[in-house]
């Protein structure tokens, strides 16, 4: 069984940074596409960004281009979020996932993932 376990979120202040980590386990990871996903408090679960097994191929969610940037360490089994910039609407639950294929297409669409993480908590407030 395949276990996804996010780190590193917490409370900033508007334009500060967090460094999310995704670590897995029990399954194949090295040949997936990996996202990240976010929901709001009574809101629906959103796309953020994807990024393919060798991390050169990316998407990113609009009102995040230019201050999220998502790598990838295969030999760690892990993918991470870095956030710059981050303001009160980036609050959320985040979760990693893991794709059902290593197909790049259809990454932004949630069905598209078997495993998903328990999420960890941004807070952006003054």
């Amino acid at each position: 069984q395949v276990q996804l376990v996010e780190s590193g979120g917490g409370l900033v202040q508007p334009g500060g940074s967090l460094r999310l980590s995704c670590a897995a386990s029990g399954g194949t990871f090295s040949d997936r596409v990996m996202g990240w996903f976010r929901q709001a408090p009574g809101k629906e679960r959103k796309f953020v960004v994807a990024i393919n097994r060798s991390g050169v191929m990316l998407s990113y969610e609009e009102s995040v281009k230019g201050r999220f940037a998502v790598d990838r360490d295969n030999a760690a089994n892990t993918v991470y979020l870095q956030m710059y910039s981050l303001k009160p609407d980036d609050t959320g639950l985040y979760y990693c996932a893991r794709k059902k294929t290593d197909r790049f297409d259809g990454a932004r669409d949630a069905g598209q993932y078997d495993y998903w993480g328990q999420g960890t908590q941004v807070t952006v407030s003054s």
